[in-house]
C-alpha cells in the first residue's frame, strides 16, 4: 500500500509550511483538506502546484461538512456530517464545489463523515441521510470521484447495512481504527473484518477507551493505544484499500508522533 499523511493532521498554516511539515515526516504523498481550498482560496488556491513542485503527491481529499460540533458526543451526534436540516443546502453546494476541486485535480477518492447513521432500517432519520448520501454520491459520482464514509460514529455492522441499503458503486469506507474506540462503537480488528470489501482507504490512527460512558475515550501515538496494530495489519492486506494515511488530531508534536507511526508502519511490512 502506498502511504501518506492527513494535512490536517500537521496544523499547516499555508501550502508552504504544509510541504515542511511533510517533508519533516519523512513523507511524500498527503490525503489534503480540500474545503479550505475552497473556503480560503486567498491561502490555499496555490496548494497543489505547491505540492507537485515539492515532489509530494496528493493521494485522496477530505470533506469537512457545516457546523459540524465536536465539543462533545452529544452535540457531534446532532450536527456531524449531513444530518442538520438547516445546513443541508449548503452542505449539498460545498460537495459541489469540492468535487468539482477534486474531479479537476483528477484526485480519485474523497473522505468525510456522513453523520450518524442510524441503526434501524425504519428510522425516519435513516431514510433521510441515506437520501442524502445517495445525492451527494451522485455529485462525485459524476466527477469520477469515489467517496469514502468514515468510520466510528456508528457500528460496522449498521454501517455495513447501510452501504448494501445505498448500493451505490460509488461510494465505500475509510477506515479509522481509533475512531471505533473513541466513540466506543466496537472492537477495531472485528469492525475491518465486517467492511472489510468496501474499504478503499484506511487511516492509521489509534486510541484509549473512555473509562466514563458516553465522553470520548482519548487519542493517543500509534502504537501507545489498544489497536493491535500487528493484527490490524494482517487483516488490513486483504482489504481494496491502496493506502495508509497516519492521522493525528491530539499532541504537542505532530510531527514526531507521525515520524514514529511510519516507522510502526514500514516495519509490519505493510507498505
Amino acid at each position: 500500500m502506498r502511504l501518506a499523511v492527513c494535512s490536517w493532521s500537521l496544523q499547516p498554516t499555508d501550502p508552504k509550511d504544509l510541504v515542511q511539515k511533510v517533508t519533516a515526516c519523512g513523507l511524500d504523498r498527503v490525503q489534503l483538506a480540500l474545503s479550505p481550498v475552497v473556503r480560503d482560496p486567498d491561502i490555499w488556491g496555490t496548494v497543489f502546484a505547491v505540492l507537485q513542485d515539492a515532489g509530494i503527491a496528493v493521494e485522496s481529499g477530505m470533506m469537512e461538512t457545516v457546523g459540524e460540533d465536536y465539543s462533545s458526543l452529544e452535540s457531534i451526534a446532532k450536527t456531524g456530517g449531513l444530518r442538520p436540516d438547516e445546513h443541508w443546502p449548503a452542505n449539498l453546494e460545498h460537495a459541489e464545489r469540492v468535487a468539482t476541486l477534486a474531479s479537476e485535480h483528477q484526485l480519485a477518492l474523497v473522505t468525510f463523515h456522513a453523520g450518524f447513521l442510524p441503526h434501524e432500517a425504519g428510522d425516519p432519520e435513516r431514510k433521510k441521510l441515506l437520501g442524502r448520501l445517495r445525492e451527494v454520491a451522485e455529485v462525485f459520482a459524476a466527477g469520477r470521484v469515489k467517496l469514502g464514509l468514515e468510520t466510528g460514529q456508528e457500528s460496522a455492522p449498521t454501517l455495513a447495512s447501510v452501504l448494501a441499503e445505498l448500493d451505490h458503486p460509488n461510494v465505500g469506507v475509510n477506515f479509522d481504527p481509533a475512531n471505533m474506540i473513541l466513540y466506543a462503537m466496537g472492537d477495531p480488528l472485528e469492525a475491518l473484518r465486517v467492511l472489510q470489501s468496501s474499504v478503499v482507504q484506511i487511516h492509521v490512527k489509534d486510541a484509549t477507551p473512555t473509562k466514563s460512558p458516553g465522553t470520548w475515550g482519548a487519542e493517543v501515538p500509534v502504537g501507545s493505544g489498544a489497536v493491535s496494530w500487528p493484527d490490524f495489519f494482517a487483516v488490513a492486506k486483504a482489504c481494496p484499500a491502496s493506502a495508509l494515511v497516519i492521522e493525528r488530531e491530539a499532541g504537542s508534536d505532530r510531527v514526531a508522533d507521525i515520524s514514529a507511526a511510519k516507522q510502526c508502519i514500514q516495519s509490519s511490512g505493510i507498505c
